[in-house]
């Protein structure tokens, strides 16, 4: 475990004593301090922003993005080069790519996020206590909030617009695959908001410092409110492992949906296509497909999925069900634990709600499941007992999003049961406070 971890090109090395650090990261240590320190002051002017003046600066930010599209995407276009060259798979190639059409959903989502409600100053809950107390439970923002995350150049701008308009500041750690499109994203962000009198500190980058940065921002308990990693297994586990400073895990998502033996043919065609194949390198995509031995609908599903390319990877009994002339290779245990994020799909039959919930609770990463049926007593226990972030019923796996789920975007989604689970929106950035006014009461 501890190679694979210390390859990782974008996270420090983890095998030194806990706390030394080497000689040469005193100067990124006393760097990175300093722009938490800046977060910090620029964090206290984004908490007194009024929601006109977040929003102002919300638009301007996708005012901007549209205007210099041309610098964002001639800088993208250096690090996909780079990572073909460097032999990236085509699935984190497809996350490294910004198109204009990408662009312009990104400038899209801040809009979406200016038009919804402000979470700051929310009152969760409130009384008037016997002895005259008043009471409020209110929403207040995080303070400062960073994110390591790899080559997800959309990640910058979503992060950072939800930082804003929540009143947070964020310092981003990019990874170096997507080096030269975060600068320039970070680069648009800062002058927008500028334009607009906002502490243009509320967002900033470690980039520049690597993985000794990366490390030193993970360490910073104390100028560092929380701490959100987003990515594969080894980056999220690695922080989980490393950091002092409060981490809000986002998992991987080995997403599951259970065919069961009645649901409809033509639904369920549509929504495994829909799962598997409109975007598979996302965390939001079927990986494991669960068919009930007693449906009918396998030959439709699985001609459809080869159909798109997919590879499927059986076990005994579903490639004794398939039709000759569909192929697929024999399922490993390792397929039941995979996140392929490609055109791969592990494909199991099981003999009732129980086996599949059982396989569910075996494999899952607590992401996302669905159950495809048209049995209202199986569809209400496969809620009740299945425990992920998400449940889904007769839908597809990749509504797990903020934006499709009506948050406006995302910081990522969390499969912890603490603090936030699920897509991570505004009120996720927030935390509370109890707000307590009184007329001179003291404790009896």
């Amino acid at each position: 475990m501890t190679e694979a971890l210390t390859s990782h090109p974008d996270l420090p090395v983890t095998d030194a004593p806990a706390g030394a650090l080497p000689p040469a990261v005193t100067d990124v240590e006393a760097a990175v301090h300093a722009v938490a320190d800046r977060a910090r002051a620029a964090s206290r002017r984004m908490a007194r922003a009024n929601r006109a003046w977040k929003d102002r600066g919300l638009r301007a930010v996708g005012a901007a993005l549209l205007e210099h599209q041309d610098r964002v995407l001639a800088a993208n276009a250096q690090d996909v080069a780079a990572g073909r060259a460097n032999g990236t798979s085509a699935a984190l190639l497809d996350r490294l790519t910004l198109t204009a059409a990408r662009v312009q959903a990104l400038a899209a989502a801040l809009e979406n996020l200016a038009n919804l409600p402000d979470p700051v100053g929310n009152v969760v809950r409130g009384q008037t206590l016997p002895n005259g107390l008043r009471l409020r439970q209110v929403n207040v923002p995080m303070g400062v909030v960073a994110a390591i995350y790899e080559a997800r150049p959309n990640v910058t701008v979503d992060i950072a617009g939800l930082a804003l308009k929540s009143g947070n500041a964020v310092i981003l750690r990019g990874g170096s695959a997507a080096a030269h499109t975060n600068a320039a994203l970070v680069a648009i962000l800062r002058d927008a908001l500028e334009s607009v009198g906002l502490p243009a500190d509320a967002v900033q980058s470690v980039d520049e410092y690597g993985r000794a940065g990366a490390g030193v921002l993970m360490r910073a308990r104390g100028r560092v409110d929380v701490l959100i990693p987003r990515g594969g297994r080894e980056l999220i586990q690695t922080v989980v492992t490393n950091s002092s400073v409060p981490v809000i895990e986002t998992g991987e998502g080995n997403v599951h949906i259970f065919l069961d033996a009645s649901a409809d043919e033509d639904m369920a065609v549509e929504i495994l296509l829909n799962a598997k194949t409109q975007r598979p390198s996302v965390c939001n995509t079927v990986e494991t497909l669960l068919v009930h031995s007693a449906s009918t609908v396998l030959p439709a599903v699985a001609a459809a999925l080869r159909g798109a390319g997919v590879t499927l990877h059986t076990d005994d009994r579903i490639r004794a069900a398939l039709p000759a002339d569909i192929e697929s290779v024999p399922a490993t245990d390792a397929d039941w634990g995979t996140e392929y994020m490609d055109l791969d799909l592990a494909v199991a039959m099981v003999d009732s709600l129980d086996e599949a919930v059982q396989h569910i609770r075996t494999w899952s990463t607590g992401h996302t499941e669905a159950i495809l049926t048209n049995d209202l007593a199986n569809a209400e226990r496969f809620i009740a007992e299945v425990d992920s972030a998400a449940v889904i019923v007769n839908a597809s796996t990749r509504f797990t999003d903020g934006g499709e789920l009506g948050l406006g975007a995302e910081v990522g989604i969390s499969t912890q049961k603490l603090h936030a689970r699920g897509p991570m929106g505004l009120t996720e950035l927030t935390t509370t406070k109890w707000i307590v006014q009184g007329e001179g009461q003291v404790r009896a």
